[in-house]
């Protein structure tokens, strides 16, 4: 990395951080060399992965900048069946992305302040600071009605910035939810072999 970076400059370029599933616990941080080593998977198919993830890192930059954000970093998720490569999960939600607003990113970098953003940190945060970091054994800290409202807020504010439109929540009993989940899935095409 250049000398002299601060928190939140910008990369020349952006930089690849693989991780694969552990057999215990969270993802496990691996190098390209140790994918490639341990044969998870092989050097054609990395190189691909590896440019359908700049590819989409550099859509999600350009529809976070459509709507003021800047997409700071993000996790892709991918899968093979057969012989094709399947993006898989989420892409670009809060879940697995940071953005921050475009509005003043500048000047606060210069102050040397924090950045204002959207992102689940701040649920991370508050579950630190109220002593579970998901060790084995922690127990998550119950949350109050006030502070699910602020989380709940928050969402929406992400979604209203990343989907440029208004949320509209939809009273429904668990059954409903239940039956548009099962026909959301039933939409998607599956073959035999999965």
């Amino acid at each position: 990395m250049p000398e002299g970076l601060k928190e939140n400059d910008f990369f020349a370029e952006p930089i690849i951080t693989p991780s694969t599933k552990a057999d215990v616990g969270h993802d496990e941080d691996i190098s390209k060399a140790d994918i490639l080593k341990r044969d998870i998977v092989n050097a054609s198919d990395y190189e691909q992965i590896e440019k359908y993830t700049r590819a989409l890192f550099e859509r999600g930059k350009q529809l976070a900048a459509k709507r003021g954000l800047i997409l700071v970093d993000t996790k892709y998720e991918f899968g093979k069946i057969h012989e094709t490569i399947y993006l898989m999960d989420e892409i670009h939600t809060p879940d697995s992305s940071r953005y921050f607003y475009a509005e003043g990113f500048e000047a606060r970098q210069a102050a040397g302040e924090k950045q204002q953003q959207l992102s689940k940190e701040f649920v991370r945060e508050w579950l630190i600071s109220n002593n579970f970091m998901g060790k084995e054994g922690q127990v998550v800290p119950e949350m109050s009605e006030e502070w699910i409202d602020v989380i709940s807020k928050r969402y929406i504010e992400l979604y209203e910035k990343v989907i440029g439109e208004k949320f509209i929540p939809q009273e429904l009993s668990d059954e409903e939810i239940i039956e548009k989940i099962t026909q959301a899935l039933a939409t998607i095409e599956t073959t035999s072999s999965l």
